[in-house]
């Protein structure tokens, strides 16, 4: 008999770590605990499982299984002792055992009757399904914005999570419709997500959550995941509105991506911990980041120690533990900002002084490729090369490290040495994303190819015939059932981002196979986007994309001219939903295949009177191209460009 454990701290310390609770345990159990960064396909099952057993799930999860793999008693948190009508985690092994020794044949029918009803939960798409459509768009528009929290901004109440997704949904629809009610709901989240606990006032990079509606206290887990996604969606909301909390939250969080969390082979660690010692020896949620009035004062002397309390809500009460405060933008206006960036430096000093978080220093693929995207980006809007430098690098690793010679993604390294696990879905989704945005940057083609690559393993072996995706492969290891979720969770699901990065790739190389995967794909988000629009966002930009084109955006001339580098940046930053940009030398070959450029798009483009030039297209259908930045600009210009 399987005891399978998602881990928890907490249960670790109350009962895994109890001599004789282990010692029984390691006696009638085979006890597996399970990473689910490393295996999400054994978390998705499983979990599936419980919500269907008993109608929510949540971690810990505690599952107890058969010698086949197969569930028949579930549970979350078990106490070290009975509390509250709950059983004792001792008490739950006991009666498994006893089940088990007693009753096997009963809980064998249990656990088929549990995999029979798994089974026929598989997601299929009906054979006329369609994307969405514009009234689609809009009825999760209206969804979000029944769901929006108008007082703090963001969506629901608490715990609150970043909507980094939505907020990317809502910033295309802007740019597509000229809706401003989507504007503001994205300026105004974003505005007071990096005003508050969930961002790192001092250091730059935003926290996994917070724990009230406020965004006032976070969870002080840092993700790499969370920070691509908002490091995107900020670089992009500048490239909207041009707000300077905009550029400076970007560049924070990709400063703090490159001193926290790049490895020394070049790729992003997935997590910093939480906790850290106290300076007592004992371990504390948040103790790296908490202040009160006084350690203020230590540092920073008595008046400039009163100018950061009140700028950053610091209060005697304190708004954490034992008196201590979350640093919160509560006061800004109160002094220069020449004053209050000598403040923040030196407080930014004294906590490197303090212990440390742990940083778990796993590569996850996925999660990379989320931040090759938002750091080539980044460093093209900013004119940061140190940027697009990381992204380059992290690139090359998961090509050196993670990719084999047979097209297929490992989902994880750790030291330069790939994990023994399968990429899932969202792995070469995601992968495929990054290298995609990473050739637009830097106009390497090679990225476009690797991408492909990923793409058609995508279509071979996670695609169904009526196109629906599977978050594992179709040769991969057999579970008691093959996972399958459209949904987002923290990050992109890996269905809207493989239809992401497919519609992408067919805008590049013309690829109908590839347009028409990524149409079947987004017909499930039609389905959910009146109602569940908060659980696809992703999706939904995507949808976004494919109703404005997505547009291509070919510029040709010859790398060192400035003129070239002018329409490249224009080109960069353009609003329109999902646009591609390709830019290379001219070329007079008549197609890629006769000796032309890698990347389709740009082949057939000449200059325009000898001078470098940009073609803005739809479907490979262009207008005439243009050799000025402003022109290129307008055209661009989400809603008001040419429409």
């Amino acid at each position: 008999m399987l005891l399978l454990i998602h881990w928890c701290h907490v249960m670790a310390d109350e009962s895994f770590a109890d001599a004789e609770t282990a010692a029984y345990l390691n006696e009638h159990f085979v006890s597996i605990k399970v990473d689910r960064e490393e295996r999400p396909d054994v978390d998705a099952v499983y979990m599936e499982a419980v919500q269907a057993a008993t109608g929510q799930g949540g971690w810990p999860m505690t599952v107890f299984l058969t010698p086949e793999g197969e569930p028949f008693y579930f549970g979350t948190y078990f106490p070290p002792a009975p509390r509250h009508g709950m059983p004792s985690f001792r008490q739950v092994l006991e009666g498994v055992r006893a089940a088990w020794a007693d009753r096997r044949e009963e809980v064998g029918q249990v656990a088929a009757r549990i995999v029979r009803d798994l089974a026929s939960r598989s997601l299929a798409l009906e054979g006329a399904a369609q994307p969405p459509a514009e009234s689609d768009l809009h009825a999760a528009l209206l969804g979000l914005t029944r769901d929006y929290d108008a007082e703090h901004g963001g969506f629901g109440g608490a715990p609150k999570f970043p909507p980094a997704m939505v907020l990317e949904f809502l910033l295309r629809h802007h740019a597509r419709t000229g809706s401003e009610a989507a504007r503001q709901m994205a300026l105004d989240t974003c505005e007071a997500m990096a005003r508050g606990g969930l961002y790192d006032q001092l250091g730059g990079g935003f926290a996994r959550y917070c724990v009230d509606r406020s965004w006032t206290v976070p969870h002080f887990e840092k993700m790499l995941y969370d920070n691509a996604l908002l490091l995107r969606v900020y670089a992009h909301l500048w490239r909207t509105t041009g707000a300077d909390l905009a550029r400076r939250v970007a560049l924070e969080t990709a400063d703090f991506l490159l001193r926290e969390l790049r490895t020394p082979e070049g790729g992003f660690a997935s997590a910093l911990d939480a906790d850290s010692d106290d300076g007592s020896g004992r371990h504390a949620e948040g103790a790296f980041y908490v202040w009160t009035p006084g350690q203020l004062r230590e540092v920073l002397g008595e008046e400039d120690g009163r100018l950061a309390a009140a700028y950053f809500g610091v209060t005697e009460e304190g708004t954490f533990e034992a008196g201590s405060s979350v640093l919160r933008l509560s006061g800004e206006g109160l002094a220069d900002a020449e004053r209050i960036a000598s403040v923040a430096a030196r407080l930014f000093a004294a906590r490197e002084r303090r212990p440390r978080p742990g940083r778990d220093d796993k590569v996850v693929a996925a999660w990379n490729g989320l931040a090759i995207a938002a750091l080539a980006e980044t460093g093209a809007y900013f004119d940061r090369p140190d940027l697009v430098e990381a992204a380059t690098e992290a690139a090359d690793l998961l090509v050196r490290v993670h990719l084999g010679e047979d097209g297929r993604l490992a989902r994880t390294s750790r030291g330069g040495t790939p994990g023994n696990n399968s990429g899932v879905l969202e792995d070469y989704a995601d992968v495929a994303e990054g290298f995609l945005t990473l050739s637009a940057v830097t106009g390497e083609e090679v990225w476009v190819e690797f991408a492909g690559l990923l793409l058609d393993t995508v279509l071979t072996r996670f695609t169904s015939e009526d196109g629906s995706l599977h978050d594992t492969p179709d040769d991969g290891e057999q579970l008691i059932r093959r996972p399958q979720d459209p949904t987002d969770n923290a990050t992109p699901s890996g269905w809207s981002a493989a239809a992401g990065a497919l519609l992408s790739y067919a805008a590049y190389t013309g690829s109908s196979r590839h347009r028409g995967a990524a149409e079947r794909a987004l017909a499930v988000v039609r389905a959910l986007s009146s109602r569940a629009p908060r659980f696809v966002g992703w999706g939904l930009a995507v949808a976004e994309a494919l109703l404005d084109g997505p547009r291509e955006v070919a510029v040709v001339g010859p790398a060192d001219d400035p003129a070239t580098a002018a329409l490249h940046r224009s080109a960069l930053l353009g609003t329109a939903p999902g646009a591609v940009v390709a830019v290379g030398a001219p070329s007079d070959a008549v197609s890629a295949g006769d000796g032309g450029p890698a990347i389709p798009l740009l082949a057939d483009r000449p200059l325009l009177d000898g001078r470098p030039a940009a073609y803005v297209c739809r479907n490979f259908t262009c207008d005439a191209p243009t050799a000025d930045p402003e022109v290129l600009t307008d055209r661009l210009d989400g809603a008001a460009a040419g429409r």
